[in-house]
């Protein structure tokens, strides 16, 4: 799909040409795999008797009641009713509300700094999720295979990785392949998550009085320390939440919610309440409450049903980070890295080899480090909750500052939710010992990288400054004596439109001439989703036949230089063609040196430093056609 199919329209409005019921579809495949699967693993955690909570049916049904309005709450109100109507354009996810929330405070005089700590740190911890998903979802539906028989326990790991290479392996050939079977394999899931669960219920119809509020309220309040620490538990059943905000630019947020509304949510609480059900009648079951609902004769089924599911709930975290780095490399918080486009029609299809090799690589370190999905379930909670903190305080700058709602209201319609997920979070760092530490530490990884490419470009873009030239004045000079015009077009990029660049500075002191067209090229990435081709190009002549361009790219676009140069209108003088016209890019060396200032150690100019060397071609990123390209390196200092 092109840089420009849009033409103006948001993401949600070219989806309202689609069915309804075929997005639907989509939605349940991608969207709800990951919060779709939980049923495998947030019962057995919840009442694990590690908690020291006896398995009395009036806790049973105090922790269903728990799982029951944490769903209602954090799921329906928070991110259905509030979070999805925070769109930045039709576009969701953390960095499109960080984008949304900077140009909402844009016009204070407050520096809004702690707010890009707040969304940088919430995407950070985004990486760490989408390591953990595949993790614990593949183990926990493979563990299925040791509830038939022991002999079986040994094959679970070995199982389990090949599972995950494989799903690794294949991102490379895109998600339309098998995208089209993940909304039936998903209904399928659902509708027998549901059928277990109402199965269950007929054996203890009272379990139905976990929908009284009253049960979750006791449960989380009348055990002392273990009902502060039984939370980190509960929060397993809304992993995913997150999803449903990400994924709102490629589907719509009228599709995502008649799925929620209509199928994901009552059959999770449908299966909750079967699990509390069989928990009651028989608390033996709390091996694997999950597996155990089910008839004997269902289990292996179930078990290729839960694996299929787990997969597509991996894919859709794994998916969420490929995007939500192409929206952080657009953006500056990231470097340029190769963004392999899988698809034509549909922009959201992308894979990133890079990135893909490190998910692989950190997600076979926690599987075998952490060898069990109870293991991981204890590191699961930080990066899930602290992703959904992130994303809440920054609701309430878009709600007060963006909307324009009065300051009390914009407390009250986050206040609380930042209450709920403050809890949440609190509870899951008391498991920072048992494996809480693992997504910090990738969290934190990531936060130093966003900070000190940030920081380093910012510094680069000051080096380079103090040797600027202004553009304007230096070409009155230069036309006054015009060196030897050669035929063709020179494209210079730049990133400052107003200061000659480099490139053209090294290539007059060693070849003396200049092309007979000149272009001075500034892309400038925008805090949309979306810019339209009507608005994306501006064009300034400078005489002689210079001009300067810019060209406007939103974070969900393409940016796709040599097809926007192409769109320039013909008769003007800038008509070309490709293969006359010559690309000069400046590529800086950094060197670090201890004593110059700049704000950072030495190891974060070092670090800069490597990122920038290992940082993704710039043609390539810009798809300029790489025969046509000459670059040019300067070293510079920091």
């Amino acid at each position: 799909m092109d840089s420009y199919a849009n033409n103006g329209e948001t993401s949600s409005d070219s989806h309202l040409q689609q069915s309804r019921a075929a997005l639907t579809l989509a939605a349940l495949g991608v969207v709800y795999g990951d919060i779709g699967t939980s049923p495998l693993y947030a019962v057995k955690e919840t009442f694990n008797p590690a908690h020291g909570i006896p398995l009395a049916p009036e806790n049973i049904l105090g922790g269903i009641s728990a799982i029951f309005w944490s769903l209602m709450v954090v799921v329906s109100l928070k991110y259905v009713i509030l979070i999805m109507r925070a769109n930045n354009k039709g576009e969701g996810g953390i960095m499109a509300l960080l984008a949304l929330a900077l140009s909402s405070v844009k016009r204070l005089a407050r520096s809004p700094t702690p707010i890009l700590f707040v969304g940088l740190f919430g995407a950070s911890l985004f990486y760490g999720d989408a390591v953990l998903t595949p993790a614990i979802s593949v183990l926990s539906a493979v563990e299925g295979i040791e509830v038939g028989t022991t002999a079986l326990k040994p094959y679970v790991l070995p199982v389990s990785v090949g599972v995950l290479i494989a799903l690794f392996l294949f991102q490379r050939h895109g998600t339309a392949t098998i995208g089209a079977l993940f909304g039936p394999i998903t209904i399928v899931w659902f509708l027998a998550l549901a059928a277990a669960g109402i199965y269950g219920i007929v054996q203890y119809p009272a379990i139905l009085g976990a929908l009284n509020p009253l049960h979750a309220f006791g449960f989380v309040t009348l055990h002392g320390f273990a009902s502060f620490a039984v939370l980190g538990a509960v929060l397993l059943a809304f992993t995913g939440a997150e999803a449903l905000y990400a994924d709102m630019g490629h589907f719509g947020s009228g599709p995502i919610r008649l799925a929620w509304f209509g199928l994901v949510f009552p059959a999770l609480v449908l299966n909750y309440l079967g699990q509390g059900a069989l928990l009651i009648v028989n608390a033996k079951a709390i091996e694997n409450p999950f597996y155990l609902l089910y008839p004997s004769w269902a289990l292996y089924p179930m078990v290729a049903l839960a694996t299929a599911a787990t997969v597509i709930a991996s894919q859709a975290t794994i998916s969420g980070a490929y995007s939500l780095t192409k929206q952080g490399i657009q953006l500056g918080y990231l470097p340029r890295m190769n963004v392999v486009q899988t698809s034509e029609k549909a922009i959201g299809q992308i894979y990133i080899p890079s990135l893909n090799g490190i998910l692989l690589f950190a997600v076979l370190v926690a599987v075998l480090g952490f060898g069990s999905s109870s293991n991981l379930a204890s590191a699961y909670g930080v990066a899930v909750t602290g992703t959904m903190l992130a994303t809440t305080l920054l609701t309430f700058f878009v709600i007060h500052y963006g909307w324009g709602y009065n300051l009390l209201l914009s407390l009250f319609a986050t206040g609380f939710f930042i209450a709920v997920d403050a809890a949440f979070l609190s509870s899951s760092l008391l498991k920072v010992a048992e494996g809480g530490w693992f997504p910090l530490i990738v969290g934190a990884g990531m936060f130093v990288v966003m900070l000190t490419w940030l920081r380093g470009r910012k510094v680069l873009l000051e080096r380079l400054q103090s040797s600027d030239v202004p553009l304007k004045s230096f070409l009155d000079s230069l036309f006054l004596a015009l060196p030897p015009r050669v035929p063709g077009v020179a494209v210079f990029l730049t990133p400052t439109p107003d200061v000659v660049p480099h490139a053209l500075m090294h290539n007059l002191n060693h070849n003396r001439v200049l092309h007979e067209r000149v272009l001075f090229l500034t892309v400038q990435m925008k805090d949309v989703p979306w810019v339209p081709l009507n608005e994306c190009l501006a064009v300034e002549p400078l005489g002689h036949d210079c001009y300067r361009i810019t060209l406007r790219f939103g974070f969900m676009n393409r940016p796709d230089v040599a097809q926007a140069l192409n769109a320039l209108p013909r008769g003007s003088g800038l008509d070309f063609d490709m293969m006359e016209t010559s690309f000069f890019l400046s590529r800086e060396t950094i060197i670090p040196v201890a004593g110059i200032p700049s704000g950072m150690a030495l190891w974060r100019e070092r670090l800069f430093a490597t990122m920038s060397r290992n940082a993704g071609n710039a043609a390539d990123y810009f798809n300029i056609p790489a025969n046509r390209v000459i670059e040019i390196g300067t070293q510079i200092q920091i």
